[in-house]
């Protein structure tokens, strides 16, 4: 019997704590990086933040200058001879606002105070009506049924129901009716904004006609439009004019009427805030180069303490010893990762600018293509390391601030050979619309040809896809009536 052994080789790698930390930091946005410092500078005693000196000079500064303010008036060895003894303390004291009781301050506050919601907003106005309990009930089931754009979005039936339940549940007699919900209805309807609980674009369309000064122009048939409504939203000009019995210049002015009014009266009370991205990157051109640096004031400044450093003692396996010789061994291995994740930022960053001077200089039309692996090569870096770092890292340039993945983008092929970026496809459509004559826009056919003689080859159904996702609406929609 022959005995035998069986050898096996495998490669394995592992992670140490150290790589999978300096992973994790590298996919960080620069809010969410400074949170982690923040947890860091916490939990972890020898982990320090530099302060400004500039900051701490000058506290220190006006601190002896106070101490010494305070000792010029406790040692002062005289009064004055003459007090002000029958005098109003006004006279003496005068008193001046502060920066907290002054104007400015006082319209900063009332400007940080929240919003109110679209159905706030009706509320506020309905508990200043005359209204009954009964027909208040109506007015908060009909705001409760508003939605986003300020449209009702329940039948009137629904609405009936649930007065009726509400009146059941609080021991309620009186009936409600039909006609009641409809009378509340208009009543709010006629609230600001003014259309608001329509149910439909052409009753809110309507309403608001009603509410302005009919010695307008054109009012009276702008209403005449809006009865035919299917033909006006279909842009069928020719039966348009034919039923409606307007010339083309009563159409034109009637149109732009309608122009004015607000068809979503209720999108105003939902504009969220403005969110401010910090750059992570600043590319400015200097001396005829593109010079690319890290933003300093992202830039954590951190060290190690001093003092707890220097009652780690050698050879001495206490806990607290131990205790501080782990927690300075994390402390560096966080500074050495973070260093790590700005070095590899620049990198790749650089790189990216290097590829994409021609954007930088004439725009998004001359947007090269780039891909990850395009950079990945370069820097000698995994793809998956480029990805990491260009999430949610932000680029500010002369021609704006944008996210380091917007710079990377498929190629299409040219009829020299060449290639040409999606991006700057984009731009090329995007341009070719804006310029077009309203009256007759161009179509995804007449765009494909155009480009084809820029040298682009693209099908009908690229561009289509390339102007959807810009969120242009194709030419039949984009037509204007006259």
């Amino acid at each position: 019997m022959k005995l035998s052994v069986g050898l096996k080789v495998a490669n394995s790698l592992s992670l140490t704590p150290q790589l999978q930390q300096a992973i994790r930091l590298l996919q960080l946005s620069s809010l969410e990086l400074e949170q982690e410092i923040q947890i860091q500078l916490d939990s972890n005693p020898l982990l320090e933040k530099i302060e400004d000196q500039n900051t701490v000079e000058s506290l220190s500064t006006l601190e002896d200058k106070e101490s010494a303010d305070l000792t010029t008036e406790i040692n002062a060895d005289h009064l004055p001879n003459d007090l002000p003894v029958d005098t109003e303390w006004d006279d003496i004291y005068t008193h001046q606002s502060t920066a907290l009781g002054s104007p400015e301050y006082e319209e900063r506050e009332d400007n940080r105070q929240a919003e109110l919601s679209l159905k706030e907003h009706i509320l506020q106005q309905v508990n200043l009506l005359h209204f009954s309990m009964v027909d208040k009930l109506i007015a908060y089931c009909l705001v409760d049924s508003l939605d986003d754009k300020g449209f009702l979005d329940a039948e009137l039936d629904d609405i009936l129901q649930a007065v009726s339940r509400l009146l059941l549940e609080i021991d309620h007699d009186e009936e409600v009716e039909h006609d009641e919900i409809i009378v509340v209805l208009k009543h709010i309807q006629r609230l600001d904004p003014i259309g608001v609980g329509s149910r439909n674009l052409a009753e809110c369309l309507s309403i608001q006609l009603d509410a302005l000064n009919q010695n307008i122009t054109y009012v009276a048939e702008a209403k005449c439009l809006l009865k035919c409504y299917e033909l006006l939203i279909s842009n069928d000009l020719n039966k348009l004019l034919k039923q409606t019995g307007l010339s083309k210049e009563q159409l034109k002015s009637a149109i732009d009427v309608l122009k004015t009014l607000k068809p979503y009266p209720g999108l105003e009370f939902n504009q969220q805030e403005s969110e401010y991205q910090v750059p992570d990157v600043v590319v400015a051109k200097k001396n005829q180069h593109w010079q690319v640096q890290l933003n300093p004031d992202i830039l954590p400044k951190l060290r190690v303490n001093s003092f707890y450093s220097s009652m780690i003692r050698r050879a001495d396996q206490s806990d607290d010893n131990v205790y501080l010789r782990n927690q300075m061994l994390e402390a560096k291995n966080f500074i050495k990762s973070i260093d790590e994740r700005h070095k590899t930022l620049l990198k790749v960053a650089t790189c990216i600018v290097e590829h994409q001077r021609a954007f930088l200089e004439q725009g998004p039309e001359a947007m090269k293509p780039l891909i990850l692996k395009d950079v990945a090569d370069e820097v000698e870096l995994h793809e998956s390391t480029v990805s990491r770092v260009t999430t949610n890292k932000y680029m500010l340039t002369p021609r704006g601030l944008f996210e380091l993945k917007y710079f990377f983008s498929s190629h299409v092929g040219t009829s020299t050979g060449g290639e040409a970026s999606s991006t700057a496809i984009r731009a090329m459509i995007k341009k070719l619309i804006a310029n077009e004559n309203p009256c007759k826009p161009l179509s995804d056919n007449a765009i494909a040809e155009m480009l084809k003689k820029e040298g682009i080859e693209v099908a009908r159904r690229t561009v289509a896809k390339y102007r959807e996702s810009l969120h242009i609406p194709s030419s039949s929609e984009r037509k204007v009536l006259i």
